[in-house]
């Protein structure tokens, strides 16, 4: 199959010649080692750069393998493996996409191929080689007849663009790696505002520890944790977005929690029976508060988001500990505790309390042969330490 016309470059002819050669990648993909032996006869057989290129494929799959149900097959590279968004994630937004829709700076077409799912889709990026990606990794996912891919700057876009847009802007427009501030994204925070300003709804990426907050005008910010661990920060603009300013889901399970972080303050007390870790979403949204009061929890203190309470909650949204003991902040205290319950294995957690784990670790009597779990937390103004044991699965 010819290359479309804007496949031009260098990238996109060896992508092409190893689509051509599926035996390369299918003999490196059975290998149990990738060893010297491997490289050997492979450049036996096949030009040395193509050996290269397949190699290199094989290694930026396997990278993306936590993210994607079909990476083994798909398009990708180092790049693009590190910044897609997750087929979860992506299929969570894409439900909103209810009509054609843009999705701009495509990347290899993780949203792309969601969103493909729901409605039509022009997918722009000025690298061709991504470019390619997405049409590849859309024909394999079946969703390429609903897909219009696009190599353009997007910049001279904006009078083209209509409907609903998704733009995921460049984290990473600099040598030196990923940058926080909105500021300096590419496209820029003006481009943004004058696209949010000409279409009628859609949803920007963000970073969800960047300085997003306040930058956008009206949005709907909602925080997207997945397994736990705090993804990407999705503003809802125009259309698209709900009444509500602040969200935060957790995935898989897609339970949501919405609301201000003004709507409620939580009762503050005591250590009870168990102590709860809120999902860096819940936290990242500023609803720990709303979460404490819909669950019946309550705080440990007003500078801490450790939740606690008497009763076993199950939710998607905490990390439940079963507390064995608390103690003052003394490191001999400490010692005593854990060599008491013959830990031999030990988490250790905190949020505010400046603690270095590795430096508390190599200092405590861990010759046991059970584990535990040491938590600093500011309870009433203080720092406690407090031994616990998991008392449930992170769902």
């Amino acid at each position: 199959m010819d290359l479309p016309a804007w496949a031009n470059d260098d990238e996109c002819r060896w992508m092409q010649q190893l689509r051509e050669t599926p035996q390369l990648l299918a003999e490196i993909a059975a290998s149990p080692q990738i060893d010297l032996v491997l490289q050997k006869s492979l450049r036996g057989r096949y030009p040395d750069d193509l050996v290269r290129a397949a190699l290199r494929l094989h290694d930026d799959r396997r990278r993306a393998a936590g993210k994607f149900s079909r990476a083994v097959e798909m398009w990708v590279d180092r790049v693009s493996a590190e910044q897609s968004t997750s087929e979860l994630v992506a299929r969570h937004k894409a439900q909103r996409f209810i009509a054609p829709t843009w999705d701009l700076c495509c990347g290899m077409g993780g949203d792309t191929i969601a969103i493909a799912s729901q409605t039509d889709v022009n997918a722009v990026d000025q690298s061709p080689s991504m470019c390619l990606r997405t049409l590849w990794n859309a024909e394999l996912y079946g969703v390429a007849d609903r897909l219009q891919v696009r190599c353009a700057d997007v910049h001279t876009l904006p009078g083209y663009v209509q409907g609903l847009v998704h733009i995921d802007p460049d984290r990473r427009p600099f040598s030196s790696g990923k940058v926080s501030r909105v500021e300096d994204y590419v496209p820029s925070l003006d481009f943004l505002l004058v696209l949010m300003s000409r279409v009628d709804g859609g949803a920007i990426k963000v970073g969800p520890a960047s300085n997003f907050g306040g930058k956008f005008g009206t949005v709907e910010t909602e925080l997207i944790s997945l397994h736990g661990e705090c993804k990407e920060a999705t503003l809802w603009f125009g259309s698209l977005m709900s009444s509500t300013p602040y969200r935060a889901t957790a995935l898989p399970s897609g339970e949501t929690i919405a609301g201000h972080p003004l709507d409620a303050v939580a009762e503050q007390s005591g250590l009870g029976a168990y102590l709860y870790d809120p999902d860096p979403a819940v936290v990242r949204a500023g609803l720990v508060d709303l979460l404490a009061e819909r669950l019946g929890l309550r705080r440990l203190d007003a500078a801490e988001e450790y939740l606690t309470g008497d009763t076993l909650i199950e939710s998607p949204f905490v990390r439940g500990f079963t507390v064995l003991e608390e103690l003052p902040n003394n490191e001999r205290e400490l010692r005593h505790a854990v060599r008491r319950r013959e830990w031999g294995v030990i988490e250790i957690k905190c949020r505010h309390v400046p603690v270095s784990a590795e430096s508390v670790r190599r200092k405590l009597p861990l010759e046991g042969k059970t584990s535990g779990t040491l938590i600093y937390a500011r309870i009433a103004g203080k720092t406690r330490c407090i031994l616990a044991q998991p008392a449930m699965r992170v769902i």
